[in-house]
């Protein structure tokens, strides 16, 4: 079992009785220190606060944001109902001659405030009085938001030693490593005499690793086949929203509080009578959506209205540009990994994701794009060219909404033309991709060309327009998803509950793959190892089950281990994390070494895997700029990878440092002339794209000398008259001596 070497978790059923670990100490503050952080009750709420104080900026950032949110929220109900009630739309569009006017006033298109009230019927009142409501309710949470970030404001000030001024250049990292020093000294958590790294990425990440797992393990979210499309897998923030409410955090969730589950999700036989009454919540809150349908769909409609015309009308081709979706930020993220860390490998994909994407044209499209765009543009054209010789002609009936029409349409269509230059290289790209999300099916590998796997890849990263699209019909969608499936699913999510849930000392419950414990739920085609019942010597009935899909326990740990080089991992996997980036860092000395001059057509000694300039001209030295929605977001270094920096200037830290293929392989210092604290991260993040990319290949091998098709799941034959893992063992873990 994983963490006995840094804190005893026990599976439900052993051992219940709730004595203090052996060696616990609760020390007492000494004299005149701050002590009212001492015994902190909900650690979970308190960490997660800390966290969003740190990456949103400080009390003054955060707190202004939440203010002019309910600002924002007025804005939006105040206007609506003034454009619906208050405008003499007649007169405005003179098909009512107003008098003899030449010329319309704002007086005369607007009603005056009587009039308006007058003309307000029951749907506008009722939507006045439940945004009323919800606005009161919203004014109470940031209320109680100003008290909560307050304390944590003067935590970070008398206790951490960091001021809001300073925030933009302390990173998480040393946050939380002065996080661990404090607990030393004020007994936050009096469970434990220390916090490890683990523990606190646990209280921070308790329901997100829950979720990640059942994505992992295709509980969730739906998938459907719609005519002439094929199949979708539908996520929205919305479905998401009420997922986690029933799931998680809401009245009659099976989380009695933020740390621990119900006792009854611990007992078999009482899955069924859990699994009716979780069905029954779900059907409730499915009708709780329906009969809200109609306002929630007014709502999504006119902030998406308000929020992205005028983005539309300045940058038309807005929707055709692609961004990661809400399914894809769930299936790519690793156990144990935070917002920035997921949001940083996320961006420094999105380039080669977006040039794997657009390879894919249709000739057929093509030329009919190129012909709509040369018959819009060219009467563009023409109407630009008369405003400008006369300016008059912008007062002619329709032609400015003619101009904006044409130019949508022209921007729209030219998404749909190639660009001349493109190279038809899609298996590369494709491997530059896996190289920073880590995560891509097996069956994918040798089909990147395919118009199946680009299909599937999509799920992943959307066009702008299909994210909206899928907020918009949200209200609609999420009551019949989660009466239809979800519903359907009850039993299946109890039985999970029970199956994936492990008591961490001082920590609480967790879900047992965010242990990442590789003998444990990692997949022997990935790792090598046999699972704990082949170490006992009973077969295992159902292994698949209690393996993470995909490499995601291996993945995890490694990219873990590289996020926190302090953190000590328990033997087993200690071991397997050492072999894995041995074995990588030697095939890659053996296939280049030094002297080699590396460029694009290198392929790591794997074939049909991207070479090392092609990983790092992805990175752009650290430096992402995503075009989206939202606006370029750009990678701080600072900010994000706050590990690397800490080894750079701190490398004595009393544990052996972890072996770095980035800087001391590829001499990123003599090249790039970045800081060194730039090559550093850039050296992190080659490590583990390198170890990524080694355990894929790793595993397409392992697969293919069982005798199994990569393109779907099988079970593998056990070879008579011996031990299915015996014959597959590779130098990459040696297996302990009592297995060996």
């Amino acid at each position: 079992m994983m963490g006995t070497s840094e804190t005893g978790y026990q599976q439900f059923g052993v051992d219940d009785n709730e004595e203090a670990p052996q060696g616990m100490i609760h020390i007492v503050p000494e004299a005149g220190k701050a002590t009212r952080w001492n015994h902190i009750v909900d650690l979970d709420n308190f960490f997660t606060r800390v966290y969003k104080y740190h990456q949103r900026h400080g009390f003054a950032c955060m707190m202004i944001q939440e203010v002019l949110e309910l600002f924002q929220f007025v804005f939006v109900v105040v206007f609506s109902i003034f454009l619906f009630n208050c405008v003499d739309y007649p007169v405005l569009f003179r098909d009512v001659p107003k008098g003899n006017k030449t010329k319309l006033t704002l007086d005369d298109v607007v009603f005056p405030p009587n009039q308006c009230v007058s003309n307000m019927g029951l749907l506008s009142w009722s939507i006045v009085i439940i945004s009323i409501i919800f606005w009161i309710l919203r004014a109470i949470k940031v209320v109680y938001h100003l008290f909560q970030y307050w304390d944590v404001k003067a935590f970070f000030e008398i206790v951490l030693k960091i001021y809001d001024n300073d925030l933009e250049n302390v990173t998480w990292h040393e946050v939380q490593k002065r996080l661990r020093e404090v607990q030393l000294e004020q007994q936050m958590c009096i469970h434990k005499r220390e916090l490890t790294e683990l523990d606190i990425y646990h209280r921070i990440l308790r329901y997100k690793n829950y979720m990640v797992a059942m994505v992992n393990k295709s509980l969730l979210p739906a998938r459907f086949n719609v005519p002439l499309i094929g199949e979708v897998v539908y996520l929205s923030h919305g479905l998401k929203y009420n997922i986690e409410m029933l799931l998680f955090w809401g009245p009659w969730s099976p989380f009695e509080n933020n740390w621990h589950l119900k006792e009854d999700y611990k007992k078999v036989y009482k899955r069924h009578e859990l699994a009716a009454a979780l069905a029954k919540n779900i059907t409730y809150v499915a009708l709780a959506n329906l009969l809200l349908c109609p306002i929630i769909l007014l709502w999504q409609i006119l902030y998406s209205f308000f929020s992205y015309a005028e983005m539309l009308k300045r940058e038309p081709g807005t929707l055709g540009v692609r961004r990661w979706s809400l399914y894809g930020r769930l299936y790519l993220r690793h156990f144990n990994e935070l917002d920035h860390e997921l949001n940083s490998r996320l961006n420094r994909a999105y380039r080669p994701a977006t040039k794997y994407m657009n390879i894919f044209t249709s000739p057929v499209v093509t030329v009919i794009a190129k012909n709509i765009v040369f018959v819009c543009g060219a009467c563009l054209a023409v109407l630009l060219a008369l405003s400008i010789y006369d300016e008059d002609v912008l007062t002619v009936e329709h032609v400015l909404s003619a101009i904006t029409v044409l130019g949508a349409i022209v921007a729209s269509f030219r998404v749909l033309i190639p660009d001349e230059h493109l190279i038809w290289w899609p298996e590369h790209l494709m491997n530059a991709v896996l190289a920073h999300v880590h995560y891509l099916p097996a069956r994918w590998k040798g089909f990147a060309h395919t118009r199946a796997v680009r299909a599937e890849f999509t799920q992943l990263f959307q066009y702008t327009a299909t994210y909206l699209l899928m907020e918009l019909i949200s209200p609609i969608a999420t009551p019949l998803l989660l009466f239809f499936y979800l519903k359907h699913r009850a039993l299946d999510l109890v039985d999970f509950y029970r199956s994936f849930t492990v008591e961490v000392a001082g920590v609480g419950d967790v879900c047992s793959f965010a242990q990442m414990d590789v003998r444990e739920h990692g997949d022997p085609s990935w790792n090598n190892l046999p699972p704990p019942s082949q170490a006992k010597g009973t077969p295992p009935p159902n292994q698949n089950y209690y393996q993470a899909e995909e490499g995601k326990t291996e993945l995890s740990l490694i990219h873990f281990t590289l996020t926190n080089p302090n953190w000590t991992p328990p033997t087993d996997c200690n071991e397997f994390v050492s072999g894995v980036r041995e074995q990588a860092k030697r095939q890659f000395l053996n296939e280049y070494p030094m002297s080699t001059t590396m460029s694009d057509e290198h392929s790591l000694g794997m074939p049909g895997h991207p070479g090392v300039s092609t990983i790092l001209n992805s990175m752009d030295h650290g430096r992402i700029a995503q075009s989206g929605v939202g606006g370029n977001y750009v990678f701080h270094a600072s900010r994000n990878e706050g590990p690397v920096m800490d080894r750079f200037f701190q490398p004595h830290s009393g544990l052996p440092p972890a072996p770095s293929i980035g800087a001391s392989v590829f001499g990123l210092s003599e090249r790039t002339g970045l800081p060194a604290t730039a090559d550093l991260l850039e050296s992190n993040a080659m490590d583990m794209s390198i170890n990524a990319i080694y355990l894929h290949q790793m595993h397409h091998r392992t697969m293919h000398r069982r005798g199994m098709s990569s393109l779907g799941p099988s079970e593998p034959q056990r070879p008579p008259g011996g031990s299915l893992y015996s014959q597959e063992r590779t130098p990459l873990l040696r297996p302990p001596s009592h297995l060996s």
